[in-house]
């Protein structure tokens, strides 16, 4: 991603979509399936049906960082099972995603928060 952006959060996108779509196409996706607002600096993630490309786009500052990557060999792991149009991820579970890691398989524990009640 681009050097010192500061990721709010990270959606990635459930269906597969035609990897044709550029910034508008992925943009309306953003907008009018998901209800969201393309200008937060969320970092928006879609898969293409063969799972190997990822395409994230973002808005920086002054304009929109589509960000593409293509595996030669191998294929990423993605949501699985039933659920709405996108699923919240946090910027480390997006590392391991783009470094092969299946997430859904391998999460970490939970973290806990307690209150003292005395």
């Amino acid at each position: 991603m681009h050097p010192g952006h500061d990721i709010r959060e990270v959606y990635l996108y459930r269906d597969a979509i035609d990897f044709r779509k550029s910034i508008d196409g992925i943009a309306a996706i953003i907008e009018l399936e998901l209800g969201l607002n393309i200008f937060s600096g969320t970092l928006f993630v879609f898969i293409n049906r063969r799972r190997d490309k990822m395409k994230i786009l973002y808005w920086c500052k002054s304009g929109f960082c589509l960000w593409y990557k293509r595996l030669e060999k191998e294929r990423f792991a993605w949501i699985r099972g039933a659920g709405g149009a996108s699923i919240n991820i946090n910027s480390d579970e997006l590392k391991w995603l783009i470094d092969g890691i299946d997430i859904w398989v391998s999460r970490p524990h939970k973290t806990l928060q307690y209150i003292s009640n005395s």
